[in-house]
């Protein structure tokens, strides 16, 4: 299954939920996901399945002052 993640294409095994996906990638923390220019809450992070030709967006947060 391709993706677009952060402007460049992936691949990956097979089907993933955005959990799976940030585990995968090693990414936690303070982060926004898009996929398809649409902010997915986080509270739906587990449940929305990301498919083939999917376009995400990972932004993690950076503290700072």
């Amino acid at each position: 299954m391709q993706i677009t993640l952060n402007g460049e294409s992936i691949s990956l095994d097979n089907q993933v939920n955005i959990v799976q996906l940030l585990s995968r990638l090693e990414i936690s923390g303070r982060l926004a996901v898009e996929v398809n220019q649409r902010i997915i809450p986080r509270s739906l992070f587990s449940n929305y399945e990301i498919k083939s030709g999917d376009n995400v967006e990972i932004v993690e947060a950076i503290g700072g002052g």
